[in-house]
């Protein structure tokens, strides 16, 4: 009889699961992780309330009709251009350090014509882009 004890085999240990396991975990964090997206312009979302916000003297005011037309500062451009309403814009600046602008827009004004305005804004730097909206008729004013 031999007692005396085997030799000691050390059991293998198969690390595929464990990194089957790591690897999902890894893929289930990239999926599930939202990413913060930075925007050009820092835009302010209109709010009708029944107190009006206070808006700054010096603000340069786009304003689109419902006709797409541009007016910078209450003074109607000659067309609807991109490149008209950069130069009017420009001129507006005229030297000014991130101006605040005010963009106001008719409720029947069409999309794209506010979009090239936000667009032609964001071409010549400007940060402090506001929209403006009024109150409802449901308000009571």
């Amino acid at each position: 009889m031999n007692l005396r004890p085997h030799g000691a085999n050390e059991p293998d240990l198969n690390l595929t699961p464990l990194i089957d396991v790591v690897f999902l975990l890894l893929i289930f964090f990239m999926v599930s992780t939202t990413f913060d997206r930075a925007s050009e312009i820092q835009i302010d979302l209109p709010e009708s309330s029944e107190h009006a916000a206070e808006s700054a003297d010096d603000a340069i005011e786009i304003t689109v009709d419902v006709d797409g037309q541009y007016f910078v500062n209450k003074q109607r451009l000659v067309n609807t251009q991109a490149a008209t309403l950069k130069r009017a814009l420009n001129d507006a600046i005229a030297g000014r350090t991130d101006p605040p602008v005010t963009l106001v827009a008719d409720a029947n004004t069409p999309y794209q014509a506010v979009i090239t305005a936000m667009d032609v804004a964001a071409q010549l730097g400007i940060s402090r882009l506001s929209s403006v909206t009024q109150n409802s008729a449901k308000d009571g004013n």
